[in-house]
């Protein structure tokens, strides 16, 4: 693929609408350079050299369809918090619009707090995280807020993109709200669903990744023709149009109604930094891809060189549609 054929596919990307809907996350870093270890414990003692935070949870989609050119709306549920406050304010910031969001007064926002030594090699080295998080499903009142806007805001997407990340906000009320939506507006309906699979029955398109597949067949995939008999398993019994299986450094299996199952190889990248938020990166661009119209086939091989860019940057990231041209074309 040629660089000018690679910038029109990207250009295809850019002006859709997308409500996203799902648990968002503040994923919040703390850097520091091990100088010695502790005389408490054996640990090591860093001294901090910076600090960041990004947009995480189903925020980092939103993230990557504002940064592709598409327009994301976000609905969520955060807390009465400075962590709430600053959420949104890193959504404007990043270009997505946070109409959809609900206060919760009986929870706080979901920070997700890691500590990273800096190091003498090209990678930073995670020492450990610390969550501050409520898992329990919404109460009725914040719920019925937060179905309230996906019905305002509905009207105006091409697609609705919910990222399942089993924190409560992604109730069942909550996905039949989206089918309905969908129905009455002719939406395209995507999840990113790390578990509970059957909740999106169906959608348009199911992503989720090996592990996840194993645990709905409760069976191990090893092998090519493994991906296959299982992507036409699931298909029918999840009754959705197309299911995509991501399987790290193996690409992707996909397969939609009517075709045969097909793989679409990872890019080769050199040095992989981080794994966060890759997933976020490849559901977003699937339903970008989708919303133009492209095949399953282009899709895929958009969201895998995608993944592979952003692997290669510390936390949730986002790939810029200049840098996604140009690996494409490489």
């Amino acid at each position: 693929m040629t660089y000018d054929d690679s910038e029109q596919m990207v250009a295809r990307l850019a002006g859709h609408r997308v409500l996203v809907v799902g648990d968002m996350f503040l994923d919040e870093y703390l850097i520091g350079r091990a100088v010695r270890l502790s005389r408490e414990a054996p640990v090591p003692v860093l001294e901090r050299t910076e600090s960041f935070a990004l947009l995480g949870g189903a925020c980092n989609p939103a993230h990557n369809v504002a940064t592709l050119g598409g327009s994301a709306r976000m609905a969520g549920v955060i807390g009465p918090d400075a962590a709430g406050r600053r959420l949104v304010d890193a959504l404007a910031a990043a270009g997505v619009d946070p109409a959809g969001v609900v206060v919760d007064a009986g929870r706080p926002t979901t920070t997700k707090t890691r500590l990273v030594a800096e190091s003498a090699l090209r990678v930073p080295q995670h020492l450990a995280r610390i969550d501050a998080i409520e898992r329990r499903p919404l109460d009725e009142p914040v719920q019925d807020a937060l179905l309230a806007r996906l019905e305002a805001l509905a009207p105006d997407c091409d697609a609705i993109l919910v990222s399942h990340y089993c924190s409560g906000v992604v109730t069942p009320a909550v996905t039949e709200q989206v089918r309905r939506l969908a129905r009455q507006h002719g939406l395209l309906t995507v999840a990113d669903a790390q578990a509970d699979l059957g909740r999106f029955a169906g959608f348009d398109l199911v992503k989720c990744n090996r592990a996840e597949a194993e645990a709905e067949l409760g069976q191990a995939l090893d092998s090519q023709d493994d991906f296959e008999r299982a992507l036409a398993r699931l298909l029918p019994q999840l009754n959705v149009e197309t299911l995509v299986v991501t399987r790290g450094s193996e690409g992707m299996s996909a397969i939609r109604r009517g075709q045969p199952a097909m793989h679409s190889p990872a890019v080769q990248v050199g040095d992989v930094y981080d794994v966060v938020g890759a997933g976020d990166t490849v559901v977003a661009v699937l339903t970008l891809a989708l919303a133009a119209r492209m095949s399953l086939s282009q899709a895929a091989h958009l969201a895998n060189t995608a993944a592979g860019l952003v692997v290669r940057k510390l936390g949730n990231a986002v790939v810029r549609p200049a840098e996604l041209a140009a690996a494409l074309g490489a």
